[in-house]
């Protein structure tokens, strides 16, 4: 590992050169760039994950935290690994401190590898708008996680809004295994599905992400009944056209499916880590027409999957939105008083 303290973009580059020559080319085989933004106090979990995801997809990993925005000063801190803790990966963690976090850009541009497909994760609280964030709009795919937000159904919501083909939301991929399980018990009757029913907490993004999934497929709207006794989503209950009743339960890492006229069937469920969900969607580099329409069901939108897949980037400066926001608090604050 190189350790770079107060440096620059340039020596980053040269200091990745020459630990790669030094390596033997470890890494010269990558499949794509994997740009993670992520908190300072979660780089060690977001390592984690894209070790796993590294281990099916060599990539080169660029990790880039920002901190402190308003400080005078900018500073670049980087450290990089090639072959190393990491697994097969080599990645560099850059900490980007004053404005000059406001320009992530500049430092991870030339680190991309040449004529590979651009991934970028959020692994925290998603955008509220993609194309803010040029490591965004620079990306062929982007993952987001709802699941982070404060509102993690509105975060969803969101998404819709600001959807562009190549984005996907891990609330997606976490119902994968859900999916399997419903759509392998049709393999066995073409029975209609007249109504379903989806048993979860009210906050939850995939039992959103499941209803839109069977309303876009089946062309029903499914009923919601919010329940708090497990902390995800917890049954999934279909009725058809010639009678016969169709229920998922989750039972810890187990599922229970009951049919009528059929014996109870106990099936897997298991919660995947996260760098087995990451890896899953680094699998496919192209727009996800079935997540577009689920997500489109899910929000009241139509034609998500025929929208450009290009962002132009928006300039945001955080620091004066945080600024202004702060303003209009005490401004109200003062006009309240007498």
């Amino acid at each position: 590992m190189i350790g770079l303290w107060d440096t620059t973009g340039n020596e980053v580059v040269k200091a990745l050169a020459a630990e790669r020559r030094s390596a033997g080319g470890v890494a010269s085989g990558m499949a794509l760039t994997l740009i993670v933004v992520v908190d300072e106090k979660r780089v060690r979990e977001a390592e984690a994950a894209a070790t796993i995801a590294a281990a099916a997809h060599p990539c080169r990993l660029l990790v880039v935290v920002r901190s402190e925005i308003e400080r005078d000063r900018n500073r670049l801190d980087a450290e990089i690994v090639v072959g190393g803790r990491l697994g097969p990966c080599e990645a560099v963690v850059t900490r980007m401190y004053g404005r000059l976090s406001l320009h992530a850009e500049s430092v991870v541009m030339p680190l991309l590898v040449p004529d590979v497909p651009v991934v970028t994760w959020w692994h925290g609280e998603p955008p509220a708008e993609i194309a803010t964030d040029f490591l965004g709009v620079v990306a062929d795919r982007r993952i987001t996680d709802c699941a982070q937000a404060a509102d993690p159904v509105e975060a969803l919501r969101q998404r819709a809004r600001d959807y562009a083909p190549g984005d996907t939301d891990l609330a997606w991929t976490r119902i994968t295994p859900w999916r399997t399980l419903v759509a392998g018990a049709f393999d066995t009757t073409s029975a209609q599905v007249t109504e379903a029913t989806i048993v979860a907490p009210p906050t939850d993004p995939t039992a959103a992400l499941m209803a839109g999934w069977l309303s876009s497929r089946l062309g029903i709207t499914p009923r919601r009944v919010d329940s708090n006794e497990f902390p995800r989503m917890r049954e999934v209950q279909l009725s058809c056209a010639n009678g016969d009743q169709l229920t998922l339960t989750r039972e810890d890492s187990m599922a229970v499916f009951r049919r009528t006229g059929q014996d109870d069937r106990a099936l897997p469920l298991v919660r995947r880590p996260l760098g087995d969900e990451l890896a899953e969607e680094l699998r496919r580099l192209d727009a996800d027409q079935v997540y577009a329409e689920a997500l489109g069901a899910t929000a009241g939108l139509r034609g998500l999957e025929q929208r450009p897949p290009q962002r132009v980037h928006v300039w945001k400066d955080p620091a004066t939105a945080q600024r202004a926001e702060a303003g209009v608090t005490a401004h109200a604050g003062t006009s309240g008083e007498g």
